[in-house]
């Protein structure tokens, strides 16, 4: 069974026991996290899409750890014009492993 879920701005496709990295969220590592806005929701040929979400679909989840992604550098450059900006950044994750889907 997977289902598609919608958490941070994105869109992610997730499997019971499959562990995944999302934005950061505001809970402890061990802690359960429930995922409300279900896109769709698979199991072999049957598939339910919601319209634009599934009504009453969860996805639980538990947390495992937090932790920032690699360093990406920004560099904006503008030649003959004695301009050059170098940044760097580090985005902050969370890692949670999928403990239950539902499709209501």
């Amino acid at each position: 069974m997977y289902a598609v879920i919608a958490t941070g701005g994105k869109q992610y496709r997730v499997t019971k026991d499959g562990v995944l990295r999302v934005e950061k969220l505001d809970a402890e590592p061990g802690a359960t996290v429930e995922f409300g806005e279900v896109l769709l929701v698979g199991e072999g040929a049957e598939i339910k899409i919601g319209k634009p979400m599934l009504k009453g679909g969860k996805v639980l989840a538990t947390v495992v750890r937090h932790g920032k992604g690699a360093k990406v550098s920004i560099v904006k450059f503008k030649r003959r014009a004695h301009y050059l900006r170098q940044k760097n950044h580090r985005q902050f994750f969370t890692e949670v492993k999928v403990t239950d889907i539902s499709a209501g």
